[in-house]
């Protein structure tokens, strides 16, 4: 037995994340998601067990069980530039340190997923245990890259960037940035154009995704993949739990502990980790500051700023 589309509501949360980035093409979306969510279900001979709220900014999360009673998620998404590829990056990792994708229409931004503990992300543990089993799992997602992969490059995000930042820098409150906006938009720059390394990336990991599961300890979801050097995948794990840095004395040291330790675990170039993290950190403040995040914003430009 699956639902009508009257049983399904659409979580708040995401609701104002997609109007908020989308507009009214974001207000049909939500406003047609129960009805896809019901046609998925009945599609599938899938039965809802419940939606999972907040859950995503993107996607919408449902756990379900298959007709042979197995537990599974299906994730319905709006499909973006960056997350377009997420069941293409699946389906390279068969499973290997990431949730196993079970079937997929991606035109439909539908996925069905193994399900897996949503209640334990990787950041309900302590700190230093949570990054030994975060730089364990990036370890094995980084594989070569197949042949005619579909992937974008990660010159291509960059690019994207840099117009954000343009756009961003002329909000209010971010003159004082104004430094660190240059300085991170001459280091992509940089960082671009003397890249020599291209893997598979996941393109957003952090502790918040990545899940307790049965099969392995920790499995990593919602991949933005991309093609591109390993430091930029670091990156974005550096400023994890960026609080308890910037709540801690002596900062810019605690900052440069964090950069040692995890270049040396993952046998990253330093100078280039510290280069793209000062890129990640400086995007992400200034896209606090757009989504009137001012806190998120502060935090995030402070950590550049350590840097």
């Amino acid at each position: 037995m699956s639902a009508a589309p009257g049983q399904i509501s659409v979580p708040a949360w995401l609701a104002r994340s997609v109007v908020a980035g989308r507009g009214e093409e974001g207000r049909r979306w939500v406003a047609e998601l129960p009805d896809r969510v019901a046609a998925q279900l009945a599609r599938r001979d899938l039965t809802l067990e419940r939606i999972l709220d907040p859950g995503g900014s993107l996607s919408l999360v449902a756990y379900v069980h298959r007709d042979d009673l197995s537990p599974a998620v299906l994730k319905i998404g709006l499909r973006t530039p960056e997350t377009a590829r997420e069941p293409d990056a699946l389906a390279v990792w068969a499973g290997r340190g990431a949730v196993l994708l079970l079937e997929a229409d991606p035109a439909e931004g539908v996925l069905l997923l193994e399900r897996l503990h949503g209640e334990i992300p990787l950041r309900s543990l302590a700190e230093p245990k949570a990054m030994l089993e975060a730089t364990s799992l990036l370890h094995r997602l980084w594989v070569p890259l197949p042949e005619g992969h579909p992937f974008p490059l990660l010159a291509d995000r960059t690019a994207g960037t840099a117009e954000a930042l343009h756009r961003h820098r002329g909000l209010p409150g971010a003159g004082e940035a104004d430094t660190l906006v240059t300085e991170a938009l001459e280091t992509a720059e940089g960082l671009t154009a003397s890249a020599t390394e291209e893997f598979l990336l996941h393109g957003d990991f952090h502790h918040g995704n990545v899940l307790a599961a049965d099969r392995a300890p920790w499995l990593t979801i919602d991949p933005r993949p991309l093609a591109g050097e390993r430091a930029y995948d670091l990156a974005r794990l550096t400023l994890d739990r960026a609080d308890t840095l910037i709540g801690s004395p002596g900062v810019p040291a605690a900052v440069r502990r964090r950069l040692h330790q995890l270049a040396d675990a993952l046998e990253v170039d330093r100078e280039r980790l510290r280069g793209w993290t000062l890129v990640r950190a400086v995007e992400l403040g200034l896209g606090a500051l757009a989504a009137d995040r001012r806190p998120d914003a502060e935090l995030y430009l402070e950590f550049a700023g350590a840097l």
